[in-house]
């Protein structure tokens, strides 16, 4: 009986200290990942309303490929994120960084083509 104690008291405070350590480098990878996916979504979001005040509804849609592959991207998170190495994890948060730079860098052309010359 005390054998059974000490043993429930043994777990109980490693379960304890396990939780105080916080999440694992997977764990802070897959969040930071999908904290970056919705921050670039959002982008994206803005980034096709100010191309169609400037171009109108009825031009192209150059965001749509890229709300596709964020898309894409979600769904092999679900699908694989959990067997992933950290070093797949990390490729996909580097295409989801540069997917962000290149949508700033259009919204800034988009910015100066609507600053009036004076």
């Amino acid at each position: 009986m005390i054998l059974i104690a000490v043993a429930v008291a043994a777990l109980g405070l490693w379960l304890m200290l396990r939780r105080k350590r916080g999440p694992t480098p997977r764990q802070r990878m897959l969040s930071e990942l999908l904290d970056a996916a919705d921050a670039l979504e959002s982008r994206l979001r803005v980034a096709r309303a100010e191309i169609a005040a400037v171009a109108g509804e009825d031009g192209a849609d150059p965001v749509g490929e890229a709300m596709r592959e964020m898309l894409r991207q979600r769904l092999w998170l679900r699908d694989h994120g959990r067997s992933a190495s950290l070093e797949q994890l990390a490729e996909v948060r580097e295409s989801i960084d540069v997917a962000r730079r290149r949508i700033e860098q259009q919204l800034s052309r988009i910015e100066r083509a609507r600053t009036p010359i004076t």
